[in-house]
């Protein structure tokens, strides 16, 4: 049924209902914008920690991977945040129109309303050029037709008094909704402003990031070589994680039962808190566990059995779950290195200035246990692994999401 075919009552009803719809939607879609608006403001956030830890990076005046894996964690941030400004003028694009629709309806309903109380005010004009009111009433012919005739004229009285109610009410309604929808396109207006600018920052941000892989590709011997470096470094890590696996597993088998059992448990709790872990420091992933392609070397992969949390200078490390101190070692090019384990989990921390921890020390969830390391290009950044016995797993999937 359309609206032109319905009835003033039926359609004042219906528009009531549709204003009741709308405004609950706003409550229904409140969430949603509070979503965005929170997402906007965690970006916002990112953003700043990005840019400092860029800062740190560029302040050492040299083309380095660190910089371009800090330059783009900046883009990437400043990306989320255009994404959420466009959601949140979608979502206004969206309640203006269904505000618009709701206008019209009013306006409608206003225009029949009026004339319905227009025909209603003439016909008693006409009515009382003929003859008084009292002359209708005491003409009848008996009782009852007075009576009836005496309802009749108070249920009119009524049905005007209602009309010109209705009337207000309508009013009053489409005045609300034309303040809503001028109040929305102002909010649009500002974050049309908003977006703009941080689409000119984004501009700007990846034109920076061609400019720096195109001086990194210049410096492709240096760069295989401190990759080569690196690889070697690694390697010895790798070898120091290993004997301690071995040597706690050879240990599990003569332990005695209770021993066994706690270490069980200890195992259990930590495969429950998948997904739930907090981060060992505050930054962002620079390199991420497993094979992919070098950010540079085109024909270079690369293979991590763990991941590297880039973050800014003096960062505190700290543990992600309670356990034991199983070794603290130093690597060259890498950096202090603490091995933590959980039963038959482990947790390794590697790229540490200072060390505030020493083996079999017991840990708790979030124990600081050392400061990050900075080298000489100005990248802080920890190498953080989960193990699984020997297995070694994507540490992501066991972090709390970002």
């Amino acid at each position: 049924m359309s609206l032109k075919s319905m009835s003033v009552s039926k359609l004042f009803f219906a528009v009531t209902l549709c204003v009741l719809f709308y405004g609950l939607t706003p409550a229904l879609a409140q969430k949603s914008k509070a979503q965005l608006q929170k997402e906007k403001q965690d970006n916002l956030k990112k953003i700043e920690e990005a840019e400092k830890i860029l800062a740190e990076t560029t302040g050492k005046k040299q083309n380095t991977i660190g910089q371009l894996n800090a330059l783009n964690q900046r883009i990437k941030t400043q990306e989320d945040l255009v994404s959420s400004i466009r959601k949140e003028i979608d979502l206004l694009n969206e309640e203006i129109e269904e505000n618009n629709q709701i206008i019209s309806a009013l306006e409608s309903d206003l225009t029949k309303l009026k004339e319905e109380y227009a025909a209603m005010i003439y016909a008693a004009y006409k009515a009382n050029q003929g003859f008084s009111k009292l002359t209708f009433i005491f003409s009848a012919k008996s009782f009852n037709q007075l009576f009836m005739r005496l309802k009749y004229m108070e249920q009119y009285s009524d049905a005007r008094k209602k009309q010109a109610e209705e009337i207000v009410k309508v009013q009053e309604t489409l005045g609300a909704q034309i303040t809503s929808i001028e109040n929305k396109m102002e909010e649009k207006n500002t974050l049309l402003g908003e977006q703009l600018e941080e689409s000119k920052s984004l501009t700007s941000l990846k034109q920076n990031q061609n400019k720096l892989v195109k001086n990194l590709q210049k410096q492709e011997n240096k760069l295989k070589g401190d990759l080569e470096d690196r690889r070697k470094a690694v390697a010895r890590l790798d070898k120091i994680i290993n004997d301690i696996i071995k040597e706690e597993l050879a240990k599990a088998k003569l332990a005695e039962k209770s021993d066994a059992e706690a270490s069980i448990k200890l195992s259990n709790q930590f495969a429950d808190n998948k997904s739930k872990l907090p981060w060992p420091v505050a930054g962002f992933v620079s390199q991420k566990f497993g094979r992919q392609n070098h950010p540079v070397l085109k024909s270079i992969v690369l293979n991590n059995t763990g991941i590297y949390i880039q973050t800014k200078e003096n960062e505190k490390v700290k543990t992600v779950f309670t356990g034991e101190v199983k070794t603290v070692a130093f690597v060259p090019l890498i950096g202090n290195t603490v091995i933590v384990t959980h039963g038959g989990y482990f947790t390794v921390y590697a790229g540490l200035k200072d060390v505030f921890v020493k083996k079999g020390q017991q840990l708790t969830t979030g124990q600081e246990i050392g400061s990050i390391l900075t080298n000489q290009e100005g990248v802080s950044e920890l190498r953080f692994e989960i193990w699984k016995n020997s297995q070694a797993t994507d540490p992501q999937q066991w972090l709390t999401r970002k």
